[in-house]
């Protein structure tokens, strides 16, 4: 894992967003292809919007997967991640993608789980984005987050952490209308990208960065399981940096 830090939101998410079209770049000419993982959420604002305008990227050449979503939001609500991806990357890009796997939160999510599934473990993944949440969690999987499952999307529970993130981030008009369920790509399926690009911007995610990045690795602070992925690099603003010690600063690039 490797680690860079700068002075704000928009600086820190569009050298996410270079790194992460230099890892699509070089899948496309390595295989003709590329399968990418694309996150959703604030975090993610700067960085599909930088990387979207990154220039000579075949998109007609490349897939995408859905990295999670609600169970049960309509496509037409505000918080939808379908809805989401459709509106900031994919309706955006200068070419059609090769394909678009969404995620249908409005089905069986059972159902819908393993038929993606299914998909993406025919297709091994070159890049994802990703996000870290003010409760740790890597996707949806919110502590204690199983590390062990080898199913590549779940339905897993919400917890009152992450369920308040979505609120206070202005995506649902009380608590109360955030869903308690959700399909998120299983921790083990993000780990097998060969780069995870994570850009995490805010103070409020202070105490969770310096849980994943300094503390132990454990499914309480999911995302600290990143420290183990000899390809990832995380993009952090000043303000989600600062309650990291001197030393862990002076070692980010």
């Amino acid at each position: 894992m490797k680690y860079h830090i700068d002075p704000d939101a928009k600086s820190s998410g569009r050298r996410a967003a270079m790194a992460a079209a230099t890892a699509l770049r070089e899948a496309l000419v390595a295989r003709g292809e590329a399968n990418i993982v694309v996150g959703t959420g604030a975090s993610q604002f700067v960085v599909l919007e930088a990387f979207i305008a990154e220039p000579d990227i075949r998109w007609d050449r490349v897939n995408v997967f859905h990295l999670d979503e609600y169970v049960g939001l309509p496509i037409h609500h505000p918080a939808s991640f379908r809805k989401y991806l459709w509106e900031r990357f994919q309706a955006k890009l200068p070419l059609p993608l090769k394909s678009m796997y969404y995620l249908d939160g409005e089905i069986d999510a059972q159902a819908e789980a393993e038929r993606a599934g299914k998909i993406i473990q025919q297709h091994p993944i070159d890049m994802a984005f990703a996000g870290i949440g003010e409760n740790g969690h890597l996707a949806f999987n919110d502590p204690p987050a199983d590390f062990d499952t080898e199913e590549p999307y779940l339905v897993v529970d919400l917890d009152e952490g992450c369920r308040n993130q979505q609120f206070g981030e202005g995506w649902f008009s009380s608590f109360d209308d955030v869903p308690k369920q959700a399909i998120s790509m299983s921790v083990k399926q993000i780990m097998k990208s060969k780069t995870i690009v994570a850009t995490v911007p805010d103070t409020r995610k202070a105490k969770a960065v310096q849980a994943c990045l300094e503390g132990e690795v454990s499914n309480l602070a999911p995302a600290s399981i990143l420290q183990e992925h000899q390809n990832c690099f995380i993009y952090l603003d000043e303000a989600a940096a600062s309650l990291l010690s001197s030393e862990t600063k002076a070692a980010a690039s």
